[in-house]
């Protein structure tokens, strides 16, 4: 697997973004194992302790527990708080920044709207 390489993100935030991502798809659920700081950085051919790093942020965030000596699984609210910390961190951004852009072409909100209804359907 090869994480995106134009990121200006950090490795380790991209690495917990991407256990993140494979939290909301289902393909981890609650009290499921997932990869070690190991598995990270051979999937990945990163450091392990970059991926720890990626596993310990999200540890932070209640996302991820550990069970010493057994590895990090995912808590049961895990995908209910990357759900809500997207909402009010990252589309909340996403959308005041598309809002000024918009003003600063002098798009009006009923263009706007449009554009977002057209992306949505998956036109262009």
């Amino acid at each position: 697997m090869i994480l995106p390489s134009d990121s200006s993100k950090p490795i380790y935030v991209q690495i917990s973004e991407w256990l993140e991502n494979e939290i909301i798809s289902g393909n981890f659920v609650s009290d499921d194992k997932v990869y070690s700081q190991y598995q990270l950085a051979e999937m990945f051919n990163i450091n392990p302790a970059t991926a720890a790093k990626g596993l310990n942020i999200l540890a932070d965030e209640n996302i991820l527990y550990k069970k010493r000596g057994l590895g990090m699984f995912v808590t049961e609210e895990a995908k209910e708080k990357i759900l809500s910390k997207r909402k009010n961190e990252t589309l909340k951004g996403l959308v005041h920044e598309l809002v000024l852009e918009a003003e600063r072409l002098q798009v009006g909100e009923n263009e706007l709207f449009e554009m977002i209804r057209l992306a949505r359907k998956g036109g262009k």
